[in-house]
């Protein structure tokens, strides 16, 4: 385990994240639960915020990325260190809204905006959209002449990067759902489109090379990559972009496979953006841009952990041996979708020494509800505590109530003290929205 000033373990050899102990979390609040480190989220906040403006000036702005986690205490945190947010559905808009974070720093995204999306993103007066189709241009434009406005919008476009990553989140390459190919013509040509529209404002691009990245190169790459084909466009078509977007994907640390990265270990990540930024503008005589960076699992993702109890062992002599324990899939869906490794620890025996090779099971009715396979842990008993580490990012986000088992909330803690973000659900907000036609209804 892989430990902080915020995860550690504490003089009763239990699991500790923000100062509270673990057990006592599990016992105050039950399990499944997800809990999140309010220091160290603020922390990789002000890390980014700051290398940015210390290396670019006020010229730029980190906007959290809410697909990693979205809530309303999420927001208030960002809005108090001062970086704005990008959304990615009219759901994560309204909690943004809901949460009174300003709708001038707030950018959206998305492969498909649905036209309620953009009208209400219209009706917030967000900052900015970042266009993906034709049919969205139009529909922006439209819906902004409605209204007498005139649109902020940013372009996606593909740079063609191949970054070392599972293939399902590389989004850059040529044959990506996300963005137009610089490589194809298609981005040139949807450029010259946008700026044909009169109630909409192009102010630049926004490109995503994908996540779980730890290679600076492919980030600078298509740095350079952006800034050639900017100088392109200003050539051929006169327009000069005033914001770049260069997305997030930093990579964070699971398991030992992971580079383990300190805080200001990831500003050197702004740093490199920040250079070749500077050093390209400066090859291709063009203006700085301003720069926006997206940085969403790298400040949340090792800021949570989730508890579970184990329950149910199960060993097939010389096979396997399963743990099983109260959540499962339905929390955490990134085993069954990515194979996603993680490192699994008996909080209430954090510093025994590992014993056995076990695969971490769920209570789903699935053969491939597993959270993790083939790892080391002390020989666990029915009632310990398991906390798996780094589960800040794409776990409650991608929650589910598979078999109708009840997504977990949610704890925010801070010098020892925690208290609910998200409340648990209950039998009664699963039946919520079920109706029995008529027809159905008992006498």
């Amino acid at each position: 385990m892989n430990e902080r000033e915020t995860l550690k373990i504490n003089e009763r050899g239990h699991l500790e994240l923000g100062g509270a102990d673990c057990v006592e979390l599990a016992q105050r609040f039950g399990t499944p639960l997800y809990v999140f480190d309010e220091a160290y989220i603020r922390r990789m906040m002000r890390v980014y915020r700051d290398t940015l403006a210390r290396e670019y000036g006020e010229n730029g702005m980190v906007l959290y990325a809410s697909k990693a986690f979205s809530c309303k205490a999420i927001y208030r945190i960002a809005d108090e260190e001062n970086i704005g947010i990008d959304v990615v559905s009219g759901g994560e808009l309204y909690t943004a809204l809901q949460a009174g974070f300003p709708a001038e720093k707030i950018y959206m995204h998305g492969n498909n905006k649905l036209d309620y999306e953009i009208g209400e993103a219209l009706d917030a007066k967000i900052g900015c959209i970042v266009a993906d189709s034709y049919s969205e241009i139009d529909k922006i434009d439209v819906e902004a002449k409605k209204r007498g406005i005139i649109q902020k919008i940013l372009l996606r476009i593909n740079p063609g990067v191949e970054a070392h990553t599972h293939a399902f989140v590389q989004t850059a390459t040529t044959d990506s759902k996300f963005g137009f190919s610089i490589q194809n013509g298609t981005a040139e040509a949807v450029t010259a489109y946008a700026l044909t529209k009169e109630n909409i404002l192009l102010e630049g691009y926004h490109c995503h090379i994908g996540s779980q990245i730890f290679e600076k190169k492919s980030f600078v790459l298509a740095v350079e990559k952006c800034m050639d084909f900017t100088a392109k466009i200003k050539e051929k078509l006169g327009f000069e972009p005033t914001k770049l977007n260069l997305g997030g994907g930093y990579g964070v640390w699971y398991t030992d496979e992971d580079k383990k990265l300190s805080p200001e270990e990831y500003a050197e990540y702004v740093e490199a953006l920040v250079a070749e930024v500077k050093k390209q503008a400066k090859e291709r005589k063009l203006a700085l841009p301003f720069l926006l960076i997206e940085p969403g699992r790298s400040i949340v993702g090792e800021a949570g952990i989730t508890l579970y109890t184990v329950g149910s062992i199960k060993e097939i002599p010389g096979v396997k041996k399963y743990i099983a324990i109260d959540g499962g899939m339905f929390d955490n869906p990134r085993y069954a979708l990515y194979q996603s490794k993680y490192t699994p620890v008996l909080a209430n025996r954090a510093n025994e020494e590992t014993t056995e090779l076990v695969s971490i099971a769920g209570k789903c009715c699935e053969s491939g509800d597993l959270i993790a396979v083939n790892v080391d842990l002390p020989k666990a008993e029915r009632g310990d505590i398991l906390a798996v580490l780094s589960t800040g990012a794409y776990n409650y986000s991608m929650a589910m109530n598979y078999n109708r088992n009840l997504i977990p909330p949610c704890v925010l803690v801070k010098d020892g003290e925690a208290e609910y973000i998200v409340k648990p659900q209950t039998y009664e907000d699963l039946i919520r929205n079920d109706l029995v036609p008529e027809r159905l209804k008992k006498d």
